[in-house]
Order: structure tokens, then sequence, then C-alpha cells
């Protein structure tokens, strides 16, 4: 989980990327603002270290923001992979899962559209990064499962999700 903010309530700025900069300064994560429109940090998980990718775009007033796995899914497996990538968003309120088709690495995507509104609140922006990373830390194991556990999607899902009952 993200470190709350200590911004007020309502502020909010016109480019969310400088939100999003005082989120991820706020959790001592390592960042590039890489210019006005773009930046990347990493984010540590439970099971790996995360990528995190913001752009702004003025011109749509949209944000597009990603959230990459540290693995890398070789081209003999990416059919199996698809079929879980598949499956997984059927389970997904917000974003979705895909492949980088370039680099083969997994990744989660979600785009904040912004049109109208003075701006991204810290709220907003905090609860799509641990959206984010909720997601990617769930998933995880099925990718494991599926990738070098010789799983179906079917049975590394269903293994990965599992819902425990009572308490230790």
């Amino acid at each position: 989980m993200t470190a709350p903010l200590a911004l007020g309530r309502r502020e909010k700025a016109s480019n969310p990327l400088d939100v999003v900069e005082q989120i991820v300064a706020a959790n001592d994560w390592a960042f590039d603002r890489r210019s006005p429109r773009e930046m990347a940090a990493e984010a540590p998980g439970k099971w790996c270290d995360y990528g995190l990718h913001f752009a702004w775009s003025n011109e749509i007033s949209a944000m597009h923001f990603t959230c990459t796995f540290d693995m890398k899914v070789p081209p003999e497996a990416r059919p199996k992979l698809h079929e879980l990538l598949a499956l997984a968003n059927e389970k997904l309120w917000i974003g979705h899962f895909g492949l980088d088709a370039e680099d083969g690495v997994p990744v989660f995507r979600h785009a904040v559209l912004l049109r109208g509104a003075p701006g991204a609140s810290a709220e907003s922006l905090e609860d799509m990064v641990d959206i984010a990373i909720t997601e990617c830390e769930r998933f995880f194991p099925a990718f494991q499962f599926v990738l070098w556990g010789g799983r179906t999607a079917e049975d590394a899902l269903q293994a990965s999700l599992l819902d425990c009952a009572g308490e230790a």
C-alpha cells in the first residue's frame, strides 16, 4: 500500500504527474521524471519489484499507467500466458493485464480520463497505484504456475486465488 500523501483532500494538480511524483517520493520509491509528460518508478512487492510507468497526454486529458512484472515470458510460452491473461481479466474491475509484445513482459494497464476536471486527486492516484500492485501481487503466482510450473491457465488461476476461510 502506498503511504498517505500529505496533500489536502481537495488539492489537485493540472498535471497529475506532479501528484504522482509526490506519492512516489512519499513512499521512498526510486523514480525518474523523464519529462513533464512521463515518469517511471520502481515499487517493491512481495513477489518482485514492479516497474511503474505514467504518461500524461494534455491533448486528450488522460493518463496512461502501466505496472510491469519483473518477469520475462519466453516466446514459446506466450500462447499459454495469453489464455491466463484472458481468464485473469475476467476477474478485474479496473484495468487489465496484457503482455508487452516487444519485451515479453506481463503488464497491468489502466488509463484515467480527466477531461473537464481541474486535475486528479491524490487519493484517486494512490488508489490507482494500490489497485495495480494489489492485482499484480494477487495474480503473480498464477503467472509462475503457467510459465514454470507446467499448469494450465485454469488450474493456475484456481490454485493462486484460493480464498482462505477462518483465522489462524
